[in-house]
């Protein structure tokens, strides 16, 4: 224990540094503060990892994963105020590995490696995981949440380098969209802010929204928000759901087509509406080109015609045999007209 409280001691200037606020703490209590956050965060993370750490009554995993006090934990690892530099969590947990005499357990370890292991079971993360893009961004990161960003916004296009002003209300809601004919699909995992519009079909990432969504949602927003990154993407993101995700019917309409697995249509309906009070509405908005083509395909009246035939006319069998007997048949009178006038 001693060894590892003098490590911090001697990190003490750095780590005061890390926070922007004087944190009010006599030396001693501070670096016991630190240790202490420290170890429970990498215990937390190697069981996790090596489900063999698990001991019996464990009141935060389970053999099959987070018990409801895990659950919560995991909650609170993505709060701002909860961070703890990366860095200095790297670096314990290599102290370990030479401090300990049972350093089998740490054999290939490293806190990258169980960071890694944690994204790859968080469905939202997945494609940072795929990408690899950790490995990439792990040593310019000052603690979770601020990798997560990285990754994300690594995962963007470069912006488009114009600052021109954009309408927000232009952007359209789903039943509006639906009602001229676009369809909706669930895009791929390998960029969960990535939104395609591509010959009259949408595609979004499928997510589900539970209560600890919408807090992790929103610890990403206030932070990227709070922080200075060349393009707010994140924000960007939950300004354009929260327009297309306008009313319960539109909720509705991702629901039925895979986009959103689980959740309450009403419920739904408000979550991105109350994330958008942290969003900043600012020039050069990412998705400027994308809500064009939405309006471009919304303005052609054909599309609207069309729409309307499949919804109101052609939405069951019995409908489309319906118009299919009076098509032949006004077939068939103008063929016996025409035959008619030419036997005259």
């Amino acid at each position: 224990m001693a060894h590892f409280l003098a490590f911090i001691k001697e990190k003490e200037a750095k780590l005061r540094n890390c926070y922007a606020e004087t944190i009010h703490l006599e030396s001693d209590e501070f670096v016991t503060m630190i240790l202490l956050d420290s170890d429970f965060l990498i215990e937390f993370f190697m069981r996790s990892y090596r489900r063999a750490l698990i001991i019996d009554d464990d009141p935060i995993f389970t053999q099959s994963g987070l018990g409801f006090l895990g659950i919560d934990i995991q909650d609170d690892l993505y709060l701002e105020e909860n961070q703890l530099p990366l860095v200095i969590l790297s670096e314990l947990l290599d102290l370990a590995k030479t401090a300990t005499s049972n350093g089998d357990i740490y054999e290939g370890i490293s806190f990258m490696t169980v960071v890694h292991s944690w994204f790859s079971n968080h469905i939202y993360l997945q494609s940072i995981v795929a990408e690899d893009l950790i490995g990439v961004q792990f040593s310019k990161a000052k603690h979770l949440l601020d990798l997560i960003i990285l990754c994300l916004h690594s995962l963007q296009p470069p912006p488009s380098g114009t600052e021109s002003e954009f309408n927000y209300q232009n952007i359209p809601g789903e039943k509006e969209l639906h009602r001229v004919g676009v369809q909706f699909k669930s895009g791929s995992y390998e960029n969960p802010l990535d939104i395609k519009f591509y010959e009259g079909t949408l595609q979004i990432l499928s997510f589900s929204l539970f209560d600890r969504t919408e807090r992790f949602y929103r610890n990403l927003l206030i932070f990227e928000a709070m922080h200075v990154y060349p393009v707010k993407y994140f924000n960007d993101y939950v300004i354009i759901m929260s327009c297309f995700l306008v009313t319960p019917e539109d909720a509705d309409l991702l629901i039925q087509n895979g986009i959103i697995g689980l959740g309450d249509s009403e419920k739904l309906s408000t979550v991105f509406r109350s994330l958008i009070k942290d969003c900043v509405k600012r020039s050069g908005f990412q998705y400027a080109k994308l809500v064009e083509a939405l309006q471009s395909y919304r303005k052609l009246p054909t599309h609207g015609w069309m729409a309307t035939l499949w919804q109101k006319h052609l939405n069951n069998p019995w409908a489309i045999i319906s118009v299919v007997a009076a098509v032949i048949l006004l077939l068939l009178t103008i063929t016996q007209t025409v035959c008619s006038i030419i036997a005259l």
